[in-house]
């Protein structure tokens, strides 16, 4: 139905977690570092490797530090922000990188400053657009949880009103007030990517699929509904995260029969346990 892809979840790939695509039948990658590791992307190993090992450098996730020094919603931070990120996009579209997911603010937001802070992401993001089209790219704004801008599709849609090209980034974990398939019906003709994990509706918990809440089988078709088009692209990390148990860590493997299972609607592989009474932050 889809491709499979999958985020390098805060690591930079190497030439091994290429093979393991390839050997997995991962056709497409996300990059996503650690905010300090951006700085030692190998840029042009990476091309080749993506070449050697026929998977697509489908996005590139520009960082994210929610509590500290990037935002592009601040205006004390956003034109340094701006800055930075172009000096990445560029980079990255020198490789063949063309779509760049960012997310609109950090937090915590008061609803006091969330307009003033609104106009700022959006005066931004005005300019990423700009710089992203000088480079044949695409910006896609993530739907962020909590109190960040674009915790809901009323805000995301403002949010791209900034710029007639600024497209959707729709992570399925992030949504904790409005339905799954309501906002893909509201923005769906704007998505370009997505990000694909589970949740429980509490807080993000970025879940293998089956693992949490959604129901995968009504987002799978509000997507074909609105003719979605991108790749089913995973932002799940191998190891066990701390709101759940599993007997082991997750393998490229994992997410491919995961994919298949869901796309033929068949009873999805779960091995793992939840843990009861969980906090926002547990």
């Amino acid at each position: 139905m889809y491709r499979i892809g999958l985020s390098t979840c805060g690591r930079i790939p190497g030439e091994d977690l290429f093979r393991q695509y390839h050997e997995s039948g991962i056709g497409a990658m996300e990059i996503s570092c650690s905010p300090k590791d951006y700085a030692n992307i190998p840029y042009r190993a990476i091309q080749g490797w993506a070449r050697e090992f026929r998977v697509e450098l489908w996005s590139f996730h520009l960082p994210f530090s929610p509590f500290t020094e990037i935002d592009i919603s601040k205006a004390d931070l956003c034109r340094a922000t701006v800055a930075y990120y172009k000096e990445l996009m560029e980079r990255a579209a020198e490789i063949g990188i063309k779509r760049f997911v960012i997310h609109p603010s950090g937090e915590p937001i008061s609803e006091g400053e969330r307009p003033g802070r609104m106009e700022c992401a959006k005066e931004s993001l005005a300019a990423l657009a700009e710089i992203a089209r000088k480079n044949n790219a695409v910006v896609a704004v993530e739907n962020l949880p909590r109190s960040c801008l674009g915790k809901n599709s009323e805000e995301i849609e403002e949010l791209i009103r900034a710029d007639a090209d600024l497209m959707v980034c729709f992570d399925l974990n992030h949504l904790l007030g409005e339905d799954t398939v309501d906002f893909i019906n509201k923005t769906g003709n704007r998505i370009l990517t997505v990000h694909v994990s589970d949740y429980d509706g509490i807080n993000e918990r970025h879940l293998l699929p089956g693992e949490g809440k959604v129901d995968w089988q009504a987002v799978l078709k509000a997507l074909r509904r609105m003719d979605y088009a991108g790749v089913w692209m995973y932002e799940v990390g191998f190891s066990c995260p701390k709101t759940i148990l599993r007997s082991r860590d997750l393998t490229c493997g994992d997410f491919v029969k995961n994919a298949q299972e869901l796309f033929e609607n068949k009873e999805i592989t779960v091995f793992s346990t939840p843990k009861e009474n969980l906090g926002m932050w547990e």
